[in-house]
């Protein structure tokens, strides 16, 4: 089993979580999350330099000559030295940055201008992929620039890859819907030829905006959208299961003024961690709340009857039910968004532990293949000289 997490760049901030609080024990992937693209040029940028190469943390000098990285990528590239198997992917896009794909991705010279501006970011930050976070491409003349674009990214990988002595495999992912309309919308079949994994976004499948009823945000079967149903319409399309990685959440969406699950609501139920609604795990469940878990739909949610607020959200059981329709599946493995979500590593209410557990510990993770720690082309010293 392979497991992907999405680390925010904005975490370091509010949150306070960082770089070294990842359970990299527990992991295979780290996706990057975000950078930007200038729809005017096509050009990947990172989206905060502070966060991403400037920052100092402890045990970073202030004495350095020469241009070396600092920052987050910094910390992560550590961490590659630390654990061999572990990759590191900058995901580019995400929700907010997503409107900017289709004009880059359109003309031919932006195009071109966003492979070379991204593989210049691999060959600098010491990156072993990719990961494309378009949401989400409209039929048609979308959909083929994004086929496109993906074609032209594998070549790029392939082609920098041959200047490296280790010969690695530079990875290209892509987080997608499982929305069927979405689905439907690209050319699964022709893409896959060019895509290491397909990250599925196997959350948000209800929420107070945009439902009729108090739903389930992830459930595996059933109701109007399910983790099932999605993967039958990708593997329907030709892509081998070993590359269909299901996301998780590691946060909860929020229903108030209701009975429960499938009955009406008023309202996302005030306040969250970071915004209305929406509540990070791991202050879940709310004092006040009991769990339940609808082992039909592999779900899970928490009510309370007295606030009658109803909060979507996988709990260890679910995840672990999940961690075994991976199993059962013959899937490639779990993605969670976003890991400054998750409970404490050591305790037992973690779902990323709950999940790889599950499978056995994490020796049971795929761990064959070790990530690259050359980039004689970077322009940071310390990335060049490893």
């Amino acid at each position: 089993m392979k497991t992907f997490v999405y680390f925010v760049n904005w975490a370091i901030y509010g949150r306070n979580h960082f770089v070294q609080d990842l359970p990299a024990e527990y992991l295979t992937h780290i996706l990057y999350a975000f950078a930007n693209v200038r729809p005017e040029t096509g050009e990947v940028y990172l989206s905060d330099a502070w966060s991403d190469t400037d920052k100092h943390f402890d045990g970073d000098s202030w004495n350095d000559t020469g241009h070396q990285l600092y920052g987050n990528f910094k910390q992560l590239y550590l961490l590659k030295r630390k654990y061999p198997w572990l990759k590191v992917l900058l995901s580019i896009g995400g929700w907010t940055y997503s409107p900017n794909f289709a004009p880059a991705a359109s003309d031919p010279t932006r195009r071109a201008n966003f492979v070379s501006s991204a593989i210049r970011l691999l060959k600098d930050l010491g990156l072993d992929g990719l990961d494309v976070d378009w949401e989400y491409p409209k039929p048609g003349q979308e959909a083929a620039d994004y086929l496109s674009l993906l074609c032209e990214l594998r070549q790029a990988l392939d082609q920098y890859a041959k200047d490296v002595p280790s010969r690695p495999r530079f990875l290209l992912t892509i987080a997608t819907s499982c929305a069927p309309d979405n689905i439907r919308a690209m050319q699964v079949a022709a893409m896959d030829r060019y895509i290491d994994f397909w990250n599925l976004m196997a959350y948000d499948f209800a929420g107070p905006t945009w439902s009729t009823t108090a739903g389930h945000q992830a459930n595996v079967y059933g109701c109007q959208y399910s983790v099932d149903s999605a993967v039958e319409m990708y593997l329907h399309a030709g892509v081998h299961p070993s590359k269909i990685i299901v996301g998780m959440p590691l946060y909860g969406r929020a229903f108030g003024d209701t009975d429960g699950p499938m009955c009406g609501f008023h309202g996302d139920g005030g306040s969250g961690t970071w915004e209305n609604g929406v509540f990070d795990y791991k202050v879940l469940p709310l004092p006040g709340a009991t769990e339940y878990f609808d082992d039909r739909l592999i779900s899970s949610y928490s009510y309370d009857p007295h606030k009658r607020v109803m909060i979507t959200y996988d709990t260890p059981q679910c995840a672990r039910a999940k961690s075994r329709y991976i199993r059962d599946k013959r899937l490639g493995g779990a993605m969670w968004w976003e890991s400054s979500g998750d409970a404490s590593i050591l305790s037992d209410r973690s779902l990323i532990r709950a999940v790889v557990e599950e499978v056995g510990g994490s020796s049971f993770l795929d761990k064959a293949e070790r990530n690259c720690l050359q980039y004689p082309e970077s322009v940071y010293g310390n990335i060049k000289s490893n």
